[in-house]
């Protein structure tokens, strides 16, 4: 961005004067980038909302302390990563990993169900974080660092760990760089992203190196994703259980319970698709999130004109098949620009769409 020469630094110039609409102009110009790091570091879309709002804020405030030497974008990811460690310092949340069980009650090791606050991304909001011609901002989007499973592995580093992480290996801020941000030795950086990376590839799945740097999901996740949500449609629990992997996981935050294996993933499903105690009609919608296929489940139960929204089921795909689901509640569908209940007209105008 510094590319713009002259321009950005008479704005820059303007915004150490107190020129609110300059800093306005270069703040927003980073303000989805800076959301998306917020995200990384605090793992719940709904806090990195208000942390950005907080960070630039605090910007706004020290203005007069950027003299220049780092970009201003590097000084705004200082202030940024600041404002989430005294976040994830403060008391006003719990951030304590879960201990995850599986069906049976035992302890089983799961990222994903471990971090209780981990929440969905919009890929449409992760779309507005890099300009389309690339650039050091455009790994703020790729999909290896947006990864449900890299969220959830990240969330497992100490705070200082973890901002040094992903301040060296995701925003690519050079080591002195990251100890001024962090206010330590290039020496403690270099030590702590040692640590990070070596925890960081304990709670990454196997097959993690396989992922490619992909702005979003292939073409052979999209068709798999259209066979899951015509057969979620259809509670064909059959063609379902064709699409899943033998060891495939479910995860369903902020509850802190795997459900590992096809048999156990199924006997959970089939009472509600089928049988006595089905919940009603299903109807699923494809979205994508966090760069990966993703379906929101709505069903109508007896009686009700109307589809409620239940849950929004994101995939991992490993060789054609779903390797884990991790389930959340529908609380990001405003972000998805999707509504919490729809009509029977809403339903047959959506399938006459596809």
């Amino acid at each position: 961005m510094r590319g713009q020469g002259g321009a950005d630094e008479r704005a820059e110039a303007a915004v150490r004067e107190g020129d609110e609409r300059a800093f306005a102009r270069l703040a927003e110009r980073y303000r989805h980038e800076l959301r998306v790091h917020c995200y990384r570091m605090l793992g719940s879309f709904d806090d990195a909302e208000d942390l950005v709002q907080e960070a630039l804020l605090r910007a706004w405030r020290k203005r007069a302390t950027f003299e220049g030497r780092a970009t201003f974008r590097a000084w705004l990811y200082r202030i940024a990563t600041n404002a989430c460690l005294d976040a994830l310092a403060g008391p006003a949340r719990s951030r304590e990993i879960a201990v995850a069980v599986d069906s049976a009650g035992g302890t089983v090791r799961s990222a994903p169900a471990e971090v209780t606050w981990l929440q969905p991304y919009p890929d449409t909001l992760l779309d507005l974080a890099a300009p389309a011609d690339g650039g050091p901002e455009a790994v703020a989007i790729a999909r290896e660092t947006v990864e449900l499973a890299f969220l959830a592995a990240v969330q497992h580093l100490p705070p200082r760990q973890r901002a040094v992480l992903v301040l060296r290996d995701v925003v690519g801020l050079p080591a002195a760089e990251t100890a001024e941000a962090l206010e330590l030795t290039v020496a403690a950086v270099k030590s702590a992203l040692q640590r990070a990376r070596a925890t960081l590839r304990e709670q990454l799945p196997e097959r993690r190196a396989d992922w490619a740097r992909a702005t979003g999901p292939s073409d052979a996740e999209r068709a798999l994703l259209q066979r899951f949500t015509a057969a979620s449609r259809a509670a064909d629990v059959p063609a379902l259980a064709a699409l899943l992997r033998e060891d495939v996981r479910q995860t369903m935050p902020p509850a802190h319970l795997v459900f590992e294996g096809r048999a156990a993933v199924l006997g959970m499903w089939a009472p509600v698709l089928e049988g006595d105690q089905v919940w009603g009609d299903w109807h699923a919608v494809p979205v994508a999130v966090n760069r990966q296929p993703a379906a929101v489940n709505y069903v109508r139960r007896p009686g009700s004109p109307v589809y409620t929204a239940v849950n929004i089921d994101v995939l991992r795909v490993e060789d054609g098949r779903i390797a884990e689901i991790t389930t959340f509640a529908p609380e990001i569908l405003p972000a998805l620009g999707l509504a919490s209940v729809l009509t029977p007209a809403d339903v047959r105008g959506g399938a006459d769409e596809e």
